[in-house]
C-alpha cells in the first residue's frame, strides 16, 4: 500500500490521529441511508464509487451498509501504538470496518482486532473498560479541530495537506514538495 511504500522510500514516519467521525452514531450503528439522509440507490452508487477507488488503490473494501461509532477503536489504537503494535491494529481495524463491515464499537470485535494485531485481548478489554486512552483521543480530536481537519483520511506534511484516499504518487508529492499540491 502507498503508506508503507512512502515510509520505505522516503523515510517518513506516519503518525495516526483520531478524528471525530460521526461521534453521534450509537454503539449499534446506523444504516448508511440514514447517515447520509439518502435513498438506497444513492447510497449504492456511493458505495460502488468507493469500491472502485479502493480497488484502484489496492485497498480492501466490501459492501458496507452500516456506519459505526469508532471512538473505542481509536482509544484501543492508541494503546496498540503504546505497545508497538499500532500499524498492525490500524490495518486490522481498517479491514474489519471497510472490507468486512464489522462494528468497531462492539467489544468482541475490538478483542478480535487486538488479537489479530498481536495484543492480549484481555488487556484490550481492560483498556476499553477503564477508558485509559480517552485523554489521548480527546487531544487528537482537539488538534483535528484546531488544524481544520474535516475529512478522513487527511495527510499532512509540514504546511501541506491532501485529503481522501490517495495514490502513492500524490502522497510522494506531498512529502517531496511536488508542484501539484493545492
Amino acid at each position: 500500500m502507498g503508506i508503507e511504500r512512502l515510509q520505505a522510500e522516503h523515510g517518513v514516519a506516519v503518525r495516526w490521529r483520531g478524528f471525530p467521525l460521526h461521534p453521534e452514531i450509537p454503539e449499534e450503528g446506523i444504516p448508511l441511508e440514514r447517515l447520509f439522509d439518502a435513498d438506497s440507490g444513492h447510497v449504492a452508487a456511493m458505495v460502488a464509487r468507493l469500491k472502485q477507488v479502493a480497488a484502484e488503490l489496492h485497498l480492501p473494501f466490501g459492501d458496507r451498509s452500516m456506519s459505526y461509532n469508532s471512538r473505542l477503536a481509536q482509544e484501543l489504537a492508541k494503546w496498540a501504538e503504546s505497545q508497538g503494535r499500532g500499524e498492525a491494529f490500524h490495518w486490522a481495524a481498517f479491514r474489519a470496518y471497510f472490507a468486512d463491515g464489522r462494528n468497531l464499537a462492539d467489544r468482541q470485535v475490538l478483542r478480535d482486532l487486538a488479537r489479530e494485531a498481536g495484543l492480549d485481548p484481555d488487556e484490550a478489554e481492560a483498556v476499553i473498560r477503564e477508558r485509559r486512552f480517552r485523554p489521548d483521543v480527546d487531544r487528537d480530536w482537539t488538534l483535528a479541530a484546531e488544524m481544520g481537519v474535516t475529512v478522513i483520511p487527511t495527510f499532512i506534511y509540514g504546511k501541506n495537506r491532501i485529503t481522501g484516499a490517495q495514490t502513492y504518487e500524490a502522497m510522494a508529492e506531498l512529502v517531496t514538495g511536488g508542484s501539484r499540491l493545492l
